[in-house]
Order: structure tokens, then sequence, then C-alpha cells
């Protein structure tokens, strides 16, 4: 944590308070994480375990793809108007702890939908939020956000070897109660969260309409649509990695603990990137870095269709440094240059619903029959995804001029 601390940018009677922000906030990404580190590569393993099909694997996987299309963004619009993103995210905590509990009692196919799906609503719901708070410091304090966000990577690391080597001693059961401390964790460190901006300096609320006509004219932005489908559809070619991929590796006689390494040396090239971040971008921008997480996508989705033995998965997972990081940190930073303060939050849970969210979902529904029939060859759909981003990223490279979109309210009233 004290090279946060170092790495924070604001200056003067300011400082203290940065280096505060920055603290809580990688506190807190360390926390999360502590769930998405199970949940991700082991969820799977667990509805495998209390004996769900391939097809109903998927389903259980990508259902909350769809669903958090209504919740999510509407829970950031309400967080955008009411300036108050921390409060949500607490009750979301909350809800995080409530329902994993409730999931660790659960039995057949209908009870685990509704209680897993309700729970990846909770939890996913967080992120974009989570997000939002820790772009207003890149752009208020000059913080990295990198630096910030390296710390969930760093804990997703700890427990995917950890929760590895606990499913391998304990059984798959295992999983499901590293994903309940998880969600303590997430709920005191969600407590410690900065509060949010003072009201004087917030934008000013929306009136009349739920969805003001900021919102809209985000919505309808055909710049914007391209960012998504882009980013969307590179992010989404990991939706068979991340139903199956444990699963897959299980079936070619590899251990649970040797998947959670693969998992940590995946994660560990993503922290590498988020540690030098700031100089990354100072170099390529954002739009370079979603291009270059697009080719690789295409490279490690394609490598992965062939069940490449041990020695050949390890170097290969380091791609993930620019499958997830570099598409991610790319979008970060497109968001925070690119769309208006006062739809931040909407930005972020558009991001989180529809890019990440509802193509995840398809690519992630449709490779349970594609994995059930031709195994690891439903790693070409997922190429096929990466494809379609890259293609989407070069057009939007070309007509983006580095600027905001529009100038919101804010910006307006100065």
């Amino acid at each position: 944590m004290d090279q946060v601390k170092r790495d924070v940018a604001p200056h003067g009677r300011h400082a203290g308070a940065g280096e505060s922000f920055a603290l809580r906030l990688a506190l807190f990404y360390g926390a999360l994480f502590l769930i998405y580190g199970v949940h991700v590569p082991y969820l799977p393993v667990w509805l495998d375990w209390r004996h769900l099909s391939a097809a109903q694997i998927s389903v259980v996987m990508a259902a909350p793809f769809f669903i958090r299309l209504l919740i999510t963004p509407a829970a950031a619009v309400i967080a955008d108007r009411k300036g108050n993103h921390r409060s949500l995210v607490i009750g979301l905590a909350w809800g995080c702890l409530t329902l994993s509990l409730v999931l660790s009692q659960m039995q057949g196919f209908w009870p685990i939908l509704l209680v897993a799906v309700s729970f990846h609503i909770c939890s996913s719901t967080v992120m974009p939020l989570t997000e939002t708070l820790a772009v207003r410091g890149v752009r208020t304090a000059n913080l990295d956000y990198g630096r910030m966000r390296l710390w969930g990577s760093l804990t997703f690391i700890a427990v995917g070897l950890v929760g590895g080597a606990l499913l391998d001693k304990f059984g798959p059961a295992a999983s499901v109660w590293l994903i309940i401390a998880g969600s303590m964790a997430t709920l005191v460190a969600a407590h410690m969260l900065p509060r949010d901006a003072d009201p004087a300096i917030r934008p000013p609320p929306h009136e009349g309409n739920f969805i003001g006509p900021e919102t809209w004219r985000l919505v309808k932005s055909p710049m914007f649509l391209l960012f998504l489908l882009a980013v969307g559809a590179i992010q989404a070619a990991h939706g068979t990695f991340y139903a199956f991929g444990a699963l897959h590796w299980r079936s070619q006689g590899i251990s649970t603990t040797w998947i959670g390494g693969l998992w940590a040396i995946a994660v560990f090239a993503e922290v590498v990137l988020f540690a030098y971040s700031g100089a990354v971008l100072r170099r390529t921008g954002a739009m370079p870095l979603i291009i270059a997480g697009g080719a690789a996508a295409i490279v490690r989705w394609t490598l992965m269709a062939f069940d490449l033995p041990l020695a050949a998965l390890a170097p290969l997972q380091l791609l993930h440094a620019l499958t997830y990081g570099g598409s991610h940190l790319g979008a970060m930073h497109f968001i925070s240059r690119a769309v208006p303060e006062g739809q931040a939050a909407t930005a972020q849970a558009l991001y989180a619903t529809v890019a990440a969210g509802v193509l995840m979902g398809a690519v992630t529904l449709g490779s349970g029959p594609i994995y059930a029939a031709y195994g690891g060859k439903a790693y070409f759909a997922s190429a096929a995804a990466a494809l379609m981003g890259l293609a989407a990223a070069v057009v939007l490279y070309r007509r983006w001029n580095g600027e905001r979109l529009w100038q919101g309210q804010a910006h307006a009233a100065a």
C-alpha cells in the first residue's frame, strides 16, 4: 500500500486528502476482488459439484449479464442524480453478504439460478460505482487509476492460488465459503470508502424525467456506442474461458492448484501493466491500448482452442495483460476523457452492462452448447468476438479526436 501513497499526484494542502482517497479505493478494490477471485474461476466448479449440466452452468453464468442491463444503469442514474455513490455501494455490499450466505444452502438448478443471479447482479453493480469514484480521483486529484486498481488484481492472484489449494484439499464446497469471506471483507471496506464530492462541486442534478437529456445524449452518441461495441466484444471474448476454463483444464488432467496458478500468471501480467499504466498511457493513449487488447485476444483464444499442454498455457496466459488489462485501462481513460463528468457513473454502468454485460452474456450463453459438443474448440467463437471488437476499435480510433464527446452541464455552467 505504500506504493499507492507514493504515486498519488496532488500537492500542497490537498495532498493528504489525495493519499487517503487513493488508499481507501485501493483497500476496497482489494476486498472486492476477494469475491471476484473465487467467483470467476471457481463458481462453475461448485455448480458442477451441485450436479448442474454444462448448459445449466452457462445459463447461471450468463443470465446476470442480461438482467443487469435493467438494474445496473438504473442504479448508476440514481447515483448520478443523488451524487451519493458510496451509500449505494454500501447497500450492495450488504446484499452480497446476505445472498452469498443463502447461496451456500441452495441445491437444484432453479434455486441456485435465482440466488446466484441476484448475487452476481449485486457484486457486479458495485464495480461501475467504484470505478466512478476512482475516475473522480483521476480527474480532481490527478491520481493514477492503475496504481489503485492493481490492488484488486493482486488480491485476485492471491485468492486464486489459495482458493485452488483449498479446493484441492477440501473439495468444491469450499468455493462458496470463500465467496462469503470475500463479501464480509467487502462490506467492511465499503464503510471506509471516501465520501462523494462536496455538493457545491457536483454537477447539477437532472430535473423532471428519471433519465435526463444528458443521459439520453450519451445513450444515442454514435461514438460512445462504437466504443461499447469495441471494448464489449473484446471483453466478451473472455466469456468461454470464464465459464468453462477451469472445467476444461480439469478435464485435461490439470490440478486445481495449477489452475489457480494459471489464473495467477494471467492476473500478474495485468498487475504489471496497471503498475506502469501512467507511463504506458502517456505513450499510447486509450485507443491503441484497446486495439492491442483486441489483437492479443484473437491470438489468445485461437491458440486456446488447440488444448495446449501446461507448459504452453503458462506463457499464453501472459496475454491477459492486454486482452483484459489493456482493453479495460483503455476503456477507463476513454470514459475519463470523452464523457462529461455528470454522466460518469452512467457511462461506467453502460460499459459494465452492455459492453462487459450483454455481449459477455451472449458469448457465455452460446459457449454452453458449443463446449458440450466440441470441448475446447468453443474458443474459436471467442476469437471471432475479438475480431469484431478489433474492427470496431480501429474505426473508433480513426474517428475520435481525443476530446469530450460534448460539453456537459457542469462545463456549460462554467
